[in-house]
């Protein structure tokens, strides 16, 4: 493996995501070892809100995989059905390699299990955790990453949530682009010809997401990329601070400063990456027309063989389901991701607005004197709401992104019921700014 620097400190932000392919591995205590009489489960890599990652072994063939085993229960209590299902619809049309592959779905009548390439170097986060990267490594894998995203690209596939976390290598060190979760594709685009859902990951997300405008897919994924560049460059990020919302404004203003060791031929492509002009910012093409790019860059193409087909679990019929069948559609509310916390489960949500700080935290109060609950603390643009016996806990925080533009965070806890979605949710979603 080409050479990591270890003079300049990775960043607390960059190291504070838990490796999934990286820490030690613990035993596959709470599942069956044998799945369908075609994979032996291993080791537990790692854990996520809706699922957990295990080695195992392929019977047929003796090959190691990955399997990813989500609770459908999780899946539909959290309301994310139609993401899963566009997240096995998408995987099902990139055969390219450097991007994960998946190679079937079983399911049984409480569990979906993907069955994912092993990527056996683990997460190139881990490896960013122990330094920067020279400039070779960083131009072999940012090749490697432009490489897969544009043919992403081109079969109509937008990953928008791309981050070192969502980058592993395989044996030979090679980048490989996973987790398509909050992926979209060339049919949701609307006739305005622009995607229109908030979502990625706060250090990486654009500044026209923030904007809630309308983006083109394509670019938002090319501004990740430079952000990973600068990334694997530097070592930490190019708009970074403790404050969500002081960071927000920084990516809003794209101004940022490379560090002393850049070459000027990688700064202006960064430069140009980091664009915040989607209209003027660097192409798939431009890029890999680009000097410094070029530089010893071969293109790969993508992996011949059948499609994907989904396949139900071996076994009696009336006990395994197709994966399609257990997973009934559902919309979603916009921009969510349930943690485990303690207590109950945490939801996080996000969105823009036009109203006023002080309009929505109104609202907010107005609901909670009417379903009896507590006001425990006010301050500013800020309200936490509890219900009886700590059953309900609601905390609201609104900043100011632009003149006219705010966000609102929102973090829940809830034990009993849905009063968040019943009582709550109805009467601030005409707040949310659908774009102009």
């Amino acid at each position: 493996m080409p050479e990591i620097l270890e003079d300049h400190q990775v960043t607390p932000s960059l190291l504070s995501a838990a490796a999934i392919y990286g820490g030690e591995l613990t035993p596959a205590a709470d599942v069956n070892t044998n799945l369908f009489d075609k994979y032996e489960l291993g080791k537990l890599l790692g854990c996520g809100a809706f699922g957990k990652v295990y080695h195992a072994r392929d019977l047929r063939t003796g090959l190691s995989v990955a399997i990813k085993v989500v609770s459908k229960q999780k899946i539909l209590k959290g309301g994310l059905s139609a993401h899963v299902k566009r997240e096995i619809s998408i995987m099902r049309r990139l055969r390219h390699p450097n991007i994960v592959r998946l190679h079937e779905i079983l399911a049984t009548k409480k569990k979906i299990y993907f069955v994912l390439e092993f990527a056996k170097g683990g997460e190139l986060f881990a490896k960013l955790a122990k330094g920067r990267f020279s400039e070779d490594l960083s131009r072999r894998y940012f090749q490697q990453l432009i490489s897969a995203v544009g043919y992403c690209h081109s079969r109509g596939v937008y990953h928008r949530d791309l981050k070192p976390e969502n980058l592993l290598l395989d044996e030979n060190w090679d980048l490989k682009v996973t987790d398509f979760g909050l992926s979209a594709v060339t049919e949701q685009i609307r006739p305005d010809g622009l995607l229109h859902t908030l979502c990625g990951t706060p250090a990486y997300v654009a500044p026209e997401i923030l904007a809630k405008k309308g983006y083109d897919g394509a670019k938002v994924d090319i501004w990740s990329c430079g952000i990973i560049l600068f990334v694997f460059n530097a070592g930490y990020l190019p708009f970074n601070d403790t404050n969500l919302m002081t960071m927000y404004r920084k990516i809003y203003k794209g101004e940022f400063r490379c560090p002393k060791w850049t070459s000027p031929e990688l700064k202006r492509l960064l430069t140009r990456l980091l664009d915040t002009n989607p209209v003027t910012r660097i192409t798939i093409e431009e890029i890999k027309n680009d000097p410094w790019f070029q530089k010893g860059y071969q293109d790969v193409k993508p992996d011949p063989g059948q499609e994907f087909e989904l396949k139900s679990g071996s076994g009696p019929s009336s006990h395994y389901l197709n994966a399609f069948d257990i997973i009934s559609y559902s919309s979603g509310f916009h921009f969510s991701s349930l943690l485990k916390g303690n207590g109950g489960f945490i939801d996080k949500e996000r969105f823009v607005s036009v109203a006023s700080p002080e309009k929505i935290i109104g609202k907010i109060e107005e609901v909670a004197e009417e379903e009896g609950m507590t006001v425990t603390q006010r301050s500013g643009a800020t309200v936490k709401v509890e219900g009886q016996n700590d059953n309900f806990v609601l905390m609201v925080v609104v900043n100011r992104l632009t003149e006219k533009l705010v966000i609102v965070e929102i973090e829940k806890r809830e034990n009993e019921g849905e009063i968040w979605k019943k009582k709550f949710k109805p009467q601030i979603s005409g707040f949310v700014y659908q774009g102009e």
